[in-house]
């Protein structure tokens, strides 16, 4: 096996990180009545009590340039066969129309009808990061969509699906509170 070494770059760093499989999700806020979406694969569980949620938005996006009057958010976590609606939410779109959605009412924010599920936020924190915003959210409603839950992925710059085909059981972390620390040390 052999492994390459090198300083880091934007463009190296983009493609280190694109090696770590994310899901691909649309987050929908509404600023003034108007609507906003944009299309993120950086959503992280933060906490179960309280449950929290984040995502990072680029300083650059829409929704970056309204950060301060954010109140809630939802996170629609797209199906395989949603790639056309991450593209346009991307802002990658080159047909003439869009491609075919629905926004319907939720808790805190619209949520897009027919994805794979929907985490409805309120802002609970911002925190300024570099070039991006890390948003923690409250989550406030959780709503999961029908049979078969086959996931959008996102690799090497790429869509992907899951292989079903092989699985193995993850441990289930979720009441552990006695987790012994994991160190490893180099001896080299």
């Amino acid at each position: 096996m052999s492994t390459s070494k090198s300083t880091p770059t934007a463009r190296r760093f983009r493609d280190t990180i694109g090696l770590f499989t994310t899901g691909v999700a649309v987050v929908i806020t509404e600023i003034d009545g108007e609507a906003l979406g944009m299309t993120v694969n950086t959503v992280s569980s933060v906490s179960l009590d309280p449950m929290l949620v984040l995502f990072c938005p680029s300083k650059q996006t829409r929704i970056a340039h309204h950060i301060e009057r954010l109140t809630g958010f939802s996170i629609n976590i797209l199906r395989h066969e949603q790639q056309a609606l991450s593209t346009y939410f991307a802002g990658g779109w080159r047909e003439a129309a869009p491609p075919s959605y629905r926004l319907v009412p939720s808790r805190s924010a619209p949520r897009l009808e027919g994805c794979l599920a929907c985490i409805d936020c309120a802002k609970h924190q911002i925190i300024e990061a570099g070039d991006h915003w890390l948003v923690l959210g409250r989550v406030v409603e959780l709503q999961t969509g029908v049979l078969p839950h086959r996931p959008l992925l996102f690799y090497s710059g790429r869509y992907r699906a899951v292989d079903f085909s092989e699985s193995t059981p993850a441990p289930d972390l979720t009441n552990v509170h006695d987790e012994p620390a994991h160190i490893f040390y180099d001896h080299h």
